[in-house]
């Protein structure tokens, strides 16, 4: 597949709303700094402020510690990790495997949406290889569309808020769905630039190391990041690393034509080119 430059115009919230606040929601301690943490490197270089929140604790990640232990470090590891992207990290919700698509994470969560208030949020591909992380897609699509209705109580409460918010899903780990199906980005953003501090901040979680090499065949997980971002680069036949994300649907999010990371990321961003990419931008 190819890629093609972004050509749509950026256009005027008519609410008003200039902010540009971004929050990144993962499931895990080291799953933003997977697929997202560069992206968002590149919006903090056009005034983004950056926020960090990772729903579970980790607390499972570990073949012989305590998961009190666990928690600790991996607690430890991701405030590093947020420091090293100039973010605000937040507190996680829940431990390893307790992501449900359940009423209170839900509430909890949509009262950290509320709180912060972003026009960008970044979450996981709806399709990947597990749960945690499909489970975290769903409950940020719903916490953000529950964002500006008074009668959706959180935990704790907080008043509902106004304002556009363009949803981004991120790759899937292996760039496919929990079939091996393949799954497409449709916009490709160029972090070749900010790699050495997304490499950086993975490293931060060196606990991981050899979780995942004994749990999920990672050989190495900055290699496996590394390989990820330079076939994604590869799709864009110019950028040599890569992230790769689709917008979600915009009704009850923002305009139909809303694009922010496109808009304000310029010539480092592309759109990837292909026969299931081109409807979207006619859905009125």
């Amino acid at each position: 597949m190819g890629a093609r430059a972004i050509s749509r115009k950026a256009k005027a919230d008519p609410s008003g709303d200039h902010r540009r606040v971004v929050l990144a929601v993962a499931a895990h301690p080291d799953d933003i700094e997977f697929g997202m943490a560069g992206t968002l490197l590149r919006l903090a270089e056009v005034g983004y402020q950056l926020h960090y929140l990772n729903l579970s604790t980790g607390s499972c990640g570990s073949m012989t510690e305590r998961a009190e232990v666990v928690r600790r470090v991996r607690r430890r590891e991701a405030r590093a990790a947020a420091r090293l992207l100039g973010a605000q990290w937040h507190a996680p919700l829940v431990d390893d495997l307790e992501i449900f698509y359940e009423e209170k994470l839900l509430r909890r969560l949509a009262a950290r949406i509320r709180e912060i208030r972003p026009s960008v949020v970044l979450t996981h591909s709806p399709q990947d290889y597990m749960e945690d992380h499909t489970n975290t897609s769903r409950l940020t699509v719903t916490a953000v569309f529950a964002r500006g209705m008074p009668n959706f109580r959180t935990l704790p409460r907080r008043q509902a808020v106004s304002g556009q918010v363009t949803l981004y899903h991120a790759m899937p780990h292996g760039l496919c769905d929990s079939l091996a199906q393949p799954i497409e980005p449709e916009l490709l953003v160029d972090v070749t630039s900010v790699f050495g501090t997304k490499v950086s901040a993975l490293e931060a979680h060196r606990s991981q190391k050899e979780w995942l090499d004994e749990t999920q065949g990672m050989d190495s997980y900055v290699a496996s990041m590394k390989r990820m971002s330079e076939a994604l680069g590869s799709m864009s036949k110019g950028f040599r690393h890569a992230e790769g994300w689709r917008r979600h649907l915009h009704f009850g999010f923002c305009g139909g034509e809303d694009d922010p990371i496109g808009n304000h990321l310029g010539t480092a961003a592309c759109l990837a080119s292909g026969p299931t990419r081109q409807a979207r931008f006619y859905v009125s």
